[in-house]
C-alpha cells in the first residue's frame, strides 16, 4: 500500500482529531500540523510524530503532502482551501466550505483543474442514528418524505466561552451546515426556496455581537419542506451541550432522532445529571473513537484508494447557497429564492 502525506491546518480540538486519525489510518502518515499559535502546532505535532509550523503555506509548498485538512474558523477557510486546491492537494474541509457562493465555486473549479479531491466534513452522515432514519427512508418504510423539523442548538457557553471568533460567524454557519446537509440528505433533493427568522440581543448584551437563534422554513424542488432551527444561547444546565432532535414524515410513515437525550447512557452525582457522548467523539482506551473520526478516516482511506468521496464540494456549494439564503430572509423578511 502507498503512503500519502496529510497535513493538518489548524492544531484546536478539531485539528487534534484530524492529526489523529492520520497518524493512525494505514496508508496514511502525517507530516505537518499548522497552526498561529505555535505551543499549539507543536504540542498537536509532537503527539502524532510530525512537523510544527505556524504558517500553513508551508504545507502547500510540501511536496510530500498530498492532502490537507482545513480545520480553522468558519471565517478563515476560503484562502487556505483555494491555495491548496490550485496546488492539487486533496482537500478535506470542515463546514462551512466557504460563506459565499462565489469562494465556494472558486475553490471548486481550482480542484476541477487540478485534478483534486474535496470532501466537506459533514460528519453527519456517519452518525449510527442519522444513517439508521436515512436508509428507513431510502427503503421507502414511510413513504415519500414530506415535511421534517430539525432542531441543533448549543449551551450558549459556545458562542461566550469556545469559540473566540464567534462574533465573525453565527449560528446558521457553526450549526446549520451541518443541519441543511442532514435535512438535504434526507430528503434527497435540493433546496429552491427559504424563508427565515432571527432573534438578537442575548449575546450581543454579553459583547458577543452575532445573532441569538434562526429559525427557516426550506422548500425543497421535489416539493417537500423542512424546518430548521439553530441556537446558541440554550441554559448552560442542559444536560447536554447540544440540543438535537430530528422528525422526517412521509405519506406512508414517519422517522425520529433524538441526539441528545437518548439515554444511552445516563450519569447522577450528587451535583449533576447527563448524558455521556457515546457516540460523536467518545474516548475508549484512551482513542478517539466515534462518528465524528469515522468521516475523517473515510476522507484518509478515499485518498490512500484513489477514491472520490462521497460528499464533495458540490455538496459544500449547495449548503452554503442555503445558508447564505436563510442570512439574507432573516435580515430582509422576505423569501429567498436559491438558483
Amino acid at each position: 500500500m502507498r503512503e500519502i502525506g496529510f497535513g493538518v491546518v489548524g492544531a484546536g480540538t478539531w485539528g487534534g482529531v484530524h492529526s489523529q486519525v492520520y497518524a493512525y489510518t494505514p496508508g496514511a502518515r502525517l507530516v505537518a500540523v499548522a497552526d498561529a499559535d505555535e505551543g499549539r502546532a507543536n504540542a498537536v505535532a509532537r503527539e502524532h510524530g510530525a512537523r510544527a509550523c505556524t504558517d500553513w503555506r508551508e504545507l502547500i509548498d510540501d511536496d510530500s503532502i498530498h492532502a490537507i485538512s482545513v480545520v480553522t474558523p468558519d471565517f478563515a477557510h476560503y484562502e487556505i482551501a483555494l491555495a491548496a486546491a490550485k496546488a492539487g492537494k486533496h482537500l478535506l474541509v470542515e463546514k462551512p466550505l466557504a460563506m459565499k457562493v462565489a469562494e465556494c465555486e472558486e475553490i471548486i473549479a481550482a480542484s476541477e483543474n487540478s485534478g483534486a479531491h474535496i470532501m466537506v466534513d459533514f460528519h453527519a452522515r456517519w452518525a449510527p442514528t442519522f444513517f439508521r432514519a436515512w436508509e428507513t427512508i431510502r427503503k421507502g418504510d414511510i413513504g415519500k418524505p414530506r415535511h421534517a423539523y430539525y432542531r441543533l442548538n448549543d449551551r450558549i457557553w459556545v458562542p461566550t466561552e469556545m469559540l473566540s471568533w464567534a462574533a465573525k460567524s453565527s449560528v446558521a454557519w457553526f450549526l446549520g451546515t451541518h443541519a441543511v446537509d442532514t435535512v438535504r440528505w434526507m430528503f434527497d433533493d435540493e433546496v429552491r426556496r427559504v424563508y427565515a427568522v432571527r432573534g438578537q440581543g442575548v449575546l450581543k448584551g454579553l459583547g458577543v455581537d452575532t445573532p441569538d437563534y434562526y429559525q427557516a422554513t426550506l422548500e425543497f424542488r421535489g416539493g417537500g419542506t423542512a424546518v430548521v432551527e439553530t441556537s446558541w444561547i440554550m441554559p448552560n444546565s442542559m444536560p447536554n451541550l447540544i440540543d438535537l432532535k430530528l422528525s422526517v414524515v412521509g405519506d406512508e410513515g414517519a422517522v425520529y432522532v433524538d441526539g441528545s437525550h437518548h439515554r444511552a447512557v445516563e450519569k447522577y452525582t450528587a451535583t449533576d445529571a447527563g448524558f455521556p457522548d457515546v457516540f460523536v467523539v467518545p474516548k475508549i482506551w484512551g482513542e478517539t473513537k466515534g462518528f465524528a473520526v469515522d468521516s475523517i478516516r473515510y476522507f484518509a482511506t478515499c485518498i490512500v484508494s484513489g477514491e472520490k468521496p462521497m460528499v464533495t464540494g458540490r455538496d459544500g456549494l449547495e449548503v452554503t447557497k442555503v445558508v447564505v439564503a436563510i442570512e439574507e430572509s432573516a435580515r430582509t423578511g422576505l423569501p429567498v429564492e436559491i438558483f
